[in-house]
């Protein structure tokens, strides 16, 4: 499989946890290419941010020199999912709120999302809702000082705090965790022997999910197998 994964945001230390991500979820065979949106905004934070970012997600996917079987999006935002699918409706899409949430919907109960500072967390909770599952959220807990410095610093410098959020929401009830954000991508691998409940990265949620779709769409012809 071809994949293409696009960070919206243009941290290249955020992409750099991104691709990492995206690579520890590739299986043999697979040809993962991650980049950040050609311009725009280091963070999203507001919907400005957004829309700038989801301009330059269109143009980092114009400027690749073939195609790729599946586009995955790392924001939680989904950052610019309506306009590639518009663009190109042949290649399958996935943000990785989308993919984190699907994942949800299958563990079923209460869940819990944690991030990385309190400006974030609405727009998470939003996107909880959009996708479906707002009513099984039982809160967004968010480190409560606002990002400072290098967004691509905090999963390994609020690490403690992080872990500490989670402990925090599975006595709360949560089923499974939600790690949100794009500078916390590979955070989960390194969080979840600590924790009783699955802990989810969107990032690698993302390429499970676009695997499947791809293979469900794939005549038997293509896989091995003879149609009837």
């Amino acid at each position: 499989m071809r994949l293409l994964v696009v960070n919206p945001n243009t941290s290249r230390g955020i992409t750099d946890r991104i691709a990492q991500a995206a690579q520890s979820a590739a299986q043999p065979g697979d040809r993962v290419t991650t980049f950040s949106a050609a311009f725009g905004p280091e963070l999203i934070v507001t919907p400005e941010d957004g829309e700038e970012a989801a301009r330059g997600v269109v143009e980092t996917i114009r400027s690749q020199p073939e195609l790729p079987d599946a586009i995955v999006l790392a924001s939680f935002g989904d950052t610019g999912a309506e306009a590639v699918r518009a663009l190109w409706p042949d290649i399958p899409v996935i943000g990785i709120a989308e993919a984190a949430f699907e994942t949800v919907r299958g563990i079923g109960g209460p869940f819990a999302i944690v991030t990385f500072a309190p400006e974030v967390a609405p727009p998470l909770r939003d996107k909880a809702f959009e996708h479906g599952v707002g009513d099984q959220l039982i809160g967004v807990a968010a480190h409560p000082e606002a990002i400072e410095g290098d967004p691509a610093d905090v999963a390994d410098a609020l690490f403690k705090e992080l872990v500490d959020l989670c402990h925090a929401c599975e006595r709360d009830g949560a089923n499974a965790i939600v790690m949100g954000g794009g500078p916390l991508a590979g955070l989960a691998a390194r969080i979840a022997p600590l924790c009783d409940v699955p802990i989810i990265d969107g990032t690698v949620e993302a390429l499970r999910h676009i695997r499947l779709r791809i293979t469900a769409a794939t005549p038997l012809s293509k896989t091995g197998g003879v149609l009837p």
